[in-house]
């Protein structure tokens, strides 16, 4: 995901995207338990791009404490 757009995103976006994603991560381990998964670096962007979303969130609080 562009880090552009998700800075764009409202918060409301971004908490809809990180569930959106928590979501497809967890199908994603199921599918990696059971074999059925076909390619496991899906599981390191999936993540990476969780780690991104909370990065956006976070930085937004920060910048509503500061101004």
């Amino acid at each position: 995901m562009d880090l552009n757009k998700i800075r764009e995103m409202t918060d409301a976006e971004l908490s809809a995207e990180l569930e959106k994603m928590q979501k497809e991560l967890f199908n994603l381990r199921f599918q990696h338990v059971t074999g059925q998964l076909d390619n496991p670096v899906q599981m390191r962007e999936v993540k990476r791009n969780i780690a991104r979303v909370k990065t956006i969130i976070r930085e937004k609080e920060l910048d509503q404490v500061q101004a």
